[in-house]
């Protein structure tokens, strides 16, 4: 079984876009731990520090073991002090000083960031797009016998508008809801609702496509889009924006009405507004409007916003140019749609 040592500290200063963060260790942290089948980098994190998120300034895995990148189950992490500091780690050998850097983990059956399987459909099959998608995307022109719909496993549909070889793998899709920005109403994007995938098994005009999978229904002038079956892992490096971002969340998956943890949901900023992959914001409740009555009889102004109250942590994992999609990671209490994301404290 191989060891991994990470050092960390009681409190590291960490800085990300001229803000310092202070990286805490939790009162009833452990002085080891052993890894599970099906951690995550998040969740061990979380039982270390009071603020998981920080993981990538204050872990450091020890790089005699083969791929340090990479942690697996049965490993064990030990919590060291040097000085206070997560500045060295001791080696079999000897000891070796290391420049703080942040490392993330890949494929096989290492354990990753946050739970991939989470967010997988939405990194393959979900997908948000321009509108003028769908007035030029491949579309279904029929089915197969001349049915009204379509969607199993081994069913054929044709589809007009492609020239992709035979084998190309395509997802089908139905215009779904706008997202709009709630202040400004400008059109961000449109949901392509995701109907089946499958491969063309004949080109022509119209081309065959053979059904594989199917979530929903396929109809006559639904349409088709590529589609990427085994895409690399995704890694993600948890951190702050390197600028202010103040962002609402404007739609949720899964039509849930109260969001929870590992919801997913669509932010109104995307990449123009400077968000990547890994980006962490805190969720605030947005302030409820209340009547002051007591004003109202004194000829005050008698319409008061409450605070913003602190609901949860969520990641951004997938972004667009004007959208971003996020994991909630934490919620401590009732998230909504329209509460606030921001950068952490």
């Amino acid at each position: 079984m191989k060891k991994l040592i990470i050092a960390l500290t009681a409190s590291v200063a960490v800085l990300f876009g001229g803000i310092a963060h202070t990286a805490e260790l939790r009162d009833n942290h452990p002085d080891t731990y052993v890894v599970q089948k099906g951690d995550t980098l998040w969740d061990i994190s979380a039982t270390f520090l009071t603020d998981p998120w920080l993981w990538p300034e204050i872990w450091h895995v020890n790089p005699k073991v083969e791929n340090p990148h990479l942690i697996y189950p049965g490993d064990i992490l030990k919590l060291v002090y040097i000085d206070g500091k997560p500045y060295i780690v001791k080696a079999s050998d000897g000891t070796i000083k290391l420049r703080p850097e942040a490392r993330v983990l890949s494929e096989g059956d290492a354990i990753t960031t946050i739970p991939l399987s989470m967010i997988k459909p939405y990194l393959i099959d979900e997908m948000v797009v321009d509108p003028s998608v769908f007035d030029t995307a491949p579309y279904v022109v029929d089915l197969e016998e001349q049915r009204l719909i379509s969607g199993g496993f081994g069913d054929r549909v044709y589809i007009r508008g492609l020239n992709s070889g035979t084998g190309s793998s395509y997802g089908l899709y139905r215009k779904g809801k706008e997202y709009r920005d709630p202040e400004t109403d400008e059109l961000l994007g449109v949901e392509a609702r995701y109907l089946a995938n499958g491969n063309i098994s004949r080109e022509g005009d119209p081309s065959t496509m053979t059904i594989k999978k199917s979530k929903l229904e396929i109809l006559k002038g639904d349409v088709a889009l590529p589609r990427n079956e085994n895409p690399l892992p995704p890694v993600y490096a948890p951190r702050a924006p390197d600028t202010d971002v103040k962002a609402q969340i404007i739609s949720v998956y899964d039509g849930v009405s109260q969001i929870g943890q590992y919801n997913v949901v669509t932010l109104n900023k995307g990449t123009r507004d400077g968000l990547e992959p890994g980006h962490v914001l805190s969720v605030y409740q947005r302030g409820k409007k209340i009547h002051d009555e007591i004003a109202a009889e004194r000829g005050e102004d008698a319409e008061v916003t409450l605070p913003e109250e602190h609901a949860g942590t969520l990641m951004i994992f997938k972004t667009y140019d004007k959208v971003s999609l996020a994991l909630i990671m934490k919620a401590t209490r009732p998230i909504h749609l329209l509460d606030v994301a921001k950068n952490p404290y």
